[in-house]
């Protein structure tokens, strides 16, 4: 139940009304009206903007516009008041029988409350990690990880048909080097001495169970072959090792992808070269010219090579250069190979697609989304997310690298540690293109100031005040109907419904600007209100959840507290986040 939803439709009608009636032109668009909160809620339980949107088509000033809808506004059921603020925004206050009601549709409708039907089944393919398969995942990559995730379980949530990717790069000069590092690995499995990892390669030791495995299963027999017959066999065997490493990682974090597509299948996938296939379909579409591109600027004239080049006329779509599609020894470029995967995407059905990519990657946002205009003919889109880079830290302090990894702190590591709630839930508590400060000491504090454990103590409360209640009373229904919730007046319980009402809107709303980070503050208010909600009932007994003597309003108080914890659990869940009846 969105009574946000409901309200836009009912003023809507409104408007549809005045225009059949004469009193305001019936051309008007009401799709344009906006429900939502008020920013203050002394001002009233909704705000439109109706008369602010349509006043310019109306030919009339905005307040004038507000001054016409107000009576219409009046004859809704459940509007008690309507007024004009500022310029012409209208705050309308409700009877309380209509948040009681949204009390009641929780009870109804269970962990679908804020389920939507607004993606409309749509395809969506969501491609995040996309980690390099050369070690195991950091922290980093576990931001991206858990973003695009929870971006996928929302817009499930949201009523989207999602499809959850992973783009392996293995086809380029990293996998080659990932190649001649399990190669040393290899000859060091074997009894040699290899010394210092040479630089360019790559040092961890998680590569020596690699170099182990291929010395158990070649013997020696790989040793004194060429570069070109041994580099093609180890290379992919310590991709396979790598991927399965990387998927060992995510499954801590509990995340599971639909698809692992090979970029190297892109052009050595069988009898077709997808790239070579893709730069054919361009050239005869005039999307691809022969042609010489200007210097890059501040780069000296002696640096830059001056040749013709086969170039995408990225600039036509948005761009601010053309982008060359070959290198100057005929081989693709890894832009042409990024074009050829998104292409492909869309030739499997996925118009909407979701690239979640790291903070180094900022630049190549307008040639790829591009791109995806031109050769979807304008009918596909890529809405591209940054996350941004994670400072880890303890008690404030920069935490050193890991020996395992060679330079960097491991994904997980920190799980090991923190625990997979606190990784998922802090890397979700800051919008994903802005620097995150992990600090491992204080997301397991058992304090409110760790968000985590802030609302996931609100939850474990609930399940210990509805304990409570279930040994103070006999059995009863919580399912109780809206006219039985009434009793629910204090202005702290109206305050914890209004805010249970806002979770369908914020749902939506979520899902359509593609940030799962809403949920997560929402989570922490809902949470804020509970704990606030809590503490009165402590200092006031009129106000505690169990009333020994009153027992319809105790069977409404706790029909409260059990919404407030099916909302929690709810909402955690689509960030993949446990919601646990008991804290330790």
């Amino acid at each position: 139940m969105n009574i946000f939803e409901i309200f836009q439709n009912h003023v809507a009608e409104a408007v549809s009304a005045l225009g059949r009636d004469g009193v305001l032109p019936d051309t008007l668009d009401t799709k344009r009206i906006i429900v939502e909160p008020p920013r203050d809620p002394f001002h009233g339980d909704l705000a439109t903007n109706a008369a602010m949107v349509l006043a310019k088509d109306a030919q009339i000033p905005p307040r004038s516009f507000a001054e016409k809808l107000i009576p219409r506004l009046l004859l809704i059921d459940g509007v008690l008041a309507a007024d004009i603020a500022g310029p012409g925004f209208i705050n309308i206050k409700l009877d309380p029988k209509i948040f009681h009601s949204v009390l009641h549709a929780v009870h109804q409708q269970g962990n679908d409350f804020g389920r939507s039907t607004s993606g409309k089944a749509r395809n969506v393919n969501v491609e995040f990690v996309s980690a390099n398969p050369t070690g195991p995942m950091h922290v980093g990559h576990g931001r991206g990880a858990v973003f695009g995730d929870a971006l996928a379980s929302l817009l499930i949530f949201a009523g989207y048909n999602v499809t959850r990717e992973y783009y392996i790069n293995d086809a380029g000069a990293q996998v080659d080097s990932l190649g001649r590092s399990a190669f040393l690995r290899y000859r060091e499995a074997l009894g040699e001495e290899i010394g210092a990892i040479p630089e360019g390669l790559y040092p961890g030791d998680y590569l020596v169970p690699v170099g182990k495995a291929l010395a158990d299963h070649y013997g020696s027999s790989l040793r004194d072959q060429s570069e070109a017959e041994w580099l093609p066999i180890i290379r992919q065997a310590a991709i396979d090792a790598m991927m399965e490493m990387i998927r060992e990682d995510l499954a801590v974090l509990d995340i599971r992808h639909d698809v692992f597509f090979s970029e190297r299948s892109l052009s050595q996938g069988g009898n077709r070269d997808e790239i070579g296939a893709l730069i054919t379909d361009m050239t005869a579409r005039d999307l691809v010219y022969q042609g010489r591109l200007p210097p890059p600027k501040g780069a000296p004239v002696e640096d830059w090579e001056d040749r013709e080049q086969t170039l995408f006329r990225a600039s036509a779509y948005g761009d601010d250069v053309d982008r060359p599609l070959l290198k100057s020894d005929g081989s693709y470029t890894y832009f042409a190979a990024d074009i050829a995967y998104h292409r492909s995407k869309y030739l499997r059905g996925f118009a909407t697609m979701i690239d979640v990519w790291g903070a180094d990657h900022g630049g190549y946002i307008k040639r790829m989304t591009s791109a995806v205009k031109a050769v979807t003919d304008g009918m596909g889109e890529l809405d591209v997310k940054i996350c941004q880079l994670v400072r880890l830290l303890r008690n404030g302090e920069q935490v050193k690298m890991s020996k395992r990894s060679g330079d960097f702190v491991t994904l997980r590591e920190v799980v090991d540690e923190v625990g997979r709630d606190a990784v998922r839930f802090m890397m979700l508590y800051r919008k994903n293109d802005a620097t995150l400060d992990f600090d491992l000491a204080k997301v397991i504090d058992q304090s409110k100031d760790n968000p985590v454990f802030y609302v996931q103590y609100a939850h474990a409360r609930c399940a210990s005040v509805l304990r409570q209640g279930h040994a103070a009373q006999s059995a009863f229904d919580l399912a109780v109907d809206a006219g039985a919730l009434s009793k629910l007046t204090d202005a702290s319980e109206l305050a914890v419904i209004h805010r249970i009402a806002q979770f369908p809107r914020i749902v939506e709303a979520a899902a359509s600007a593609h940030e799962p980070h809403r949920i997560a503050f929402y989570l922490h208010d809902l949470a804020s209100d509970f704990h606030s909600l809590w503490n009165r009932g402590k200092d006031n007994p009129d106000l505690r959840f169990v009333i020994e003597n009153d027992r319809n309003l105790t069977i409404a108080r706790l029909a409260l507290v059990d919404a407030v914890r099916r909302v929690l659990a709810s909402g955690l869940s689509v960030l993949g986040v446990s919601a646990p009846n008991e804290m330790r």
